[in-house]
């Protein structure tokens, strides 16, 4: 700060170079130098205003040298303060306080602080030591402070949380080390209701020779992009992990798990589905008025739920008419709402076990989306978010879910048909096998037929028990590669014509070589839709088929087989000891003019033959107890109940 006949002690300037034509009038000083007057370019330069800085030192106006001028934020102005002494009535010196503005001070200087100031992007400086000089607007109405309260405090000390620590630490480090750093924060600020994510550079600010000054932060809000990116994951997980099984209640779930398990969009999902849908049956597109029952088909939530706070899993609830869950499926619209919406408070006061639940986990939002396929609304998917996720949901969740929702019906609706071809399936596979077991009077005979789990569907396995002249009896165990209602119908037709064969009592491998014949010139079409058009006695000659078939001789106890590409059997004798039959193994049916080969061989008495495929099991007993034999050919002790094997099939163990 320059003067001209300044106080004692203070530096002097000449009055030539003190008040120049071009200076500004800043201030007046009392005889304290204290600040009397104020004016409008002082304001304009400065920040203050009059009711500010009245009053006050003028040494609160100038750097510690006394050559430049302080802004009301702390910074410096590249300018100099000149004083001039002038003489008051009672004697006392008085100083005009002057200005000469550097070329970078005035209208472009208003403008570059004006940028920096309404910047959107949240703009702060930092010293060397962390502690805050300058923030910008944003920055200011983000943390929810005043500049005065924060300046000179490190940003830790202003914004507690572990979160920020991680920035003070990296304004240190620059400052330190010269070198820009990048992070990314996803943070609430104290007065903010959610979580924003925050793209931050910390970069030094640096002087002409490269030494470091200060530090500055620039934080952009990223939150919209951040949201677009969950709400894209969240869609290319359910992609990948909906709909890999062609079972209801597991494509329900599946939705559930990816909704709150992996990608917490809610606290809590249901899926509710009309009845008929778990039978497999279409349901009709009669409006749904009035309370409505609904089998609930999954749930799942983010924190255990009390026992009687919602129906289970597979139970029946009777949603009234003001359900969400009834209004989307009758107007086939989503419904967004909050709890104090009067449609929810409404639906409430109808149904106390849902209020119970929202009481329970302080439910503050809500999503009822309809699950509709090929035009037909199949149930409601039901969306929460609890005071454990604080911002509800909005415009832009609904769109995402509905989105998810429509993928899911579709994989509901196929494993839908699924299960209603499966039960056709299973009705016709089960009238085409035997139904007891055949007697007689030298052997014993045991079967064991069990489907395997519904994701698998109904297979081609066969057999059969056939009498035959001379008591003796005949065995076949066979399997057709596929599942459902034509895998079904060609394992008809193949028994069917294993048993007019046998009926002219020929030997197995003849018996064989006139079944590979029969599938082989059949002469249908290729496609395997079509198989289900074609005549009864006609099997398509790309059918994929095995075959096992034996004659057992009672009187003589010797037992004839020959087998098309099928597992060969198990000999089990008297004293327990198990062996596998050594018998060729011949081409599968179908491929046409390669030979089989019989072996015949003596079974001892009180021994067992056990013929299967991958899905059942067929047992030719000698006076003893049948013992089941697995597919892989290992002998097991019997069990009272059914566990699941691999290659989707179920049998007893």
């Amino acid at each position: 700060m320059h003067r001209t006949g300044g106080p004692p002690g203070r530096r002097a300037r000449q009055p030539d170079q003190a008040h120049p034509a071009e200076s500004v009038t800043i201030a007046v000083t009392d005889g304290d130098t204290r600040v009397a007057y104020w004016s409008r370019e002082a304001q304009d330069l400065l920040g203050y205003t009059p009711a500010e800085i009245i009053g006050r030192p003028l040494d609160d106006l100038v750097s510690a040298d006394g050559a430049t001028l302080r802004h009301r934020d702390g910074g410096l102005l590249d300018t100099k303060v000149h004083l001039s002494p002038l003489l008051g009535a009672a004697q006392q010196r008085h100083f005009l306080v002057t200005t000469v503005p550097s070329p970078g001070t005035g209208k472009l200087q208003d403008l570059m602080w004006w940028m920096l100031e309404q910047q959107s992007p949240s703009l702060s400086i930092y010293d060397r030591d962390g502690r805050l000089l300058w923030a910008n607007e944003a920055t200011r109405r983000v943390v929810g402070f005043a500049q005065s309260e924060v300046r000179g405090r490190r940003l830790t000390e202003f914004l507690p949380e572990s979160a920020f620590e991680e920035a003070e630490r990296r304004i240190l480090r620059v400052g330190e080390t010269g070198k820009p750093e990048y992070t990314e924060l996803f943070v609430a600020f104290p007065r903010e209701p959610r979580a924003h994510a925050w793209a931050v550079d910390v970069f030094p600010l640096k002087d002409a020779h490269g030494r470091v000054h200060a530090v500055g932060l620039m934080a952009n809000d990223d939150s919209e992009q951040h949201h677009s990116l969950e709400r894209m994951a969240l869609l290319s997980e359910a992609r990948t992990r909906i709909g890999a099984s062609l079972d209801v209640a597991g494509t329900a779930q599946e939705l559930v798990d990816v909704t709150v398990t992996m990608s917490r969009f809610a606290d809590f999902v249901s899926v509710d589905l009309l009845k008929d849908v778990f039978r497999g049956v279409l349901p009709g597109p009669s409006a749904r008025t009035g309370p409505l029952s609904l089998r609930r088909a999954a749930q799942g939530g983010t924190r255990p739920l009390p026992p009687d706070a919602t129906p289970g899993v597979g139970a029946v609830h009777t949603h009234p008419q003001s359900s969400p869950v009834v209004r989307c499926q009758v107007t086939g619209r989503t419904v967004l709402s909050h709890l104090q919406d009067p449609d929810i408070v409404r639906w409430l006061a109808e149904d106390p076990v849902q209020a119970a639940h929202a009481r329970t986990l302080g439910t503050h939002s809500l999503l009822a989306v309809p699950v509709r396929a090929r035009g037909v609304i199949l149930g409601a998917a039901l969306f929460l978010r609890h005071t454990a996720s604080p911002e509800p949901f909005c415009s832009d969740d609904q769109t995402v879910i509905e989105d998810l929702v429509a993928k899911v019906a579709v994989c509901l609706d196929n494993a839908r048909r699924f299960t209603h071809e499966r039960g056709i399936a299973l009705a016709l596979q089960r009238s085409l096998l035997p139904g007891r077991p055949a007697l007689h009077p030298a052997v014993e005979t045991a079967s064991r037929y069990v489907p395997a789990g519904s994701n698998a569907g109904v297979g081609g396995d066969w057999f059969d028990v056939i009498p035959l002249p001379g008591a003796r009896v005949g065995l076949v165990v066979g399997d057709v590669v596929g599942h459902g209602i034509s895998a079904s119908a060609t394992m008809g037709r193949l028994r069917t014509a294993v048993r007019t064969l046998a009926d002219i009592d020929l030997a197995p491998d003849e018996l064989l070589t006139h079944l590979d014949d029969i599938v082989t010139h059949s002469g249908l079409p290729h496609d395997a839709d079509d198989i289900g058009d074609a005549p009864a006695t006609q099997i398509p000659g790309d059918v994929g088929a095995t075959c096992l078939y034996a004659v057992y001789d009672p009187v003589s106890r010797t037992c004839s087989l020959a087998r098309a590409g099928h597992p060969p059997p198990i000999l089990v004798g008297p004293d327990g000891t198990a062996q596998v039959v050594d018998l060729p193994a011949g081409p599968p049916l179908g491929l046409g003019s390669l030979p089989f080969e019989a072996v015949e061989f003596t079974l001892p008495e009180n021994s067992m033959l056990a013929l299967f495929t991958d899905g059942l099991i067929v047992e030719l007993g000698v006076g003893e107890v049948p013992i089941p034999v697995d597919h892989g050919g290992a002998l097991r002790k019997p069990r009272r109940r059914p566990v699941q094997e691999g290659h989707g099939t179920q049998r007893l163990e």
